[in-house]
């Protein structure tokens, strides 16, 4: 259970994180804005849980990163990008 709970809490950080990036380099403030909640609550999660952290734990973490700045990109281009791609071309 230790090992679900941070990968969630790695995945809403690192994707929040991801999702914030794209939200400040597009000029999304009020969206840039509410994403830093998200990587804060992941954050406390995530410096809770891996003191104590077995292998598994540690297997979670290292993989819920990529897979959640990928899927932040994924997600963003879909939702807020989409006004942007309108604007560009």
């Amino acid at each position: 259970m230790t090992a679900l709970i941070l990968f969630v809490s790695t995945f809403v950080a690192v994707f929040a994180l991801g999702f914030q990036s794209l939200n400040v380099n597009q000029g999304h403030y009020r969206a840039a804005a509410l994403t830093s909640f998200a990587i804060g609550g992941g954050n406390l999660l995530i410096l809770k849980i891996v003191p104590d952290g077995d292998l598994y734990a540690m297997a979670a973490y290292l993989t819920a990163g990529p897979v959640a700045i990928v899927a932040s990109m994924w997600v963003h281009k879909r939702t807020l990008g989409r006004k942007h791609q309108r604007l560009l071309g």
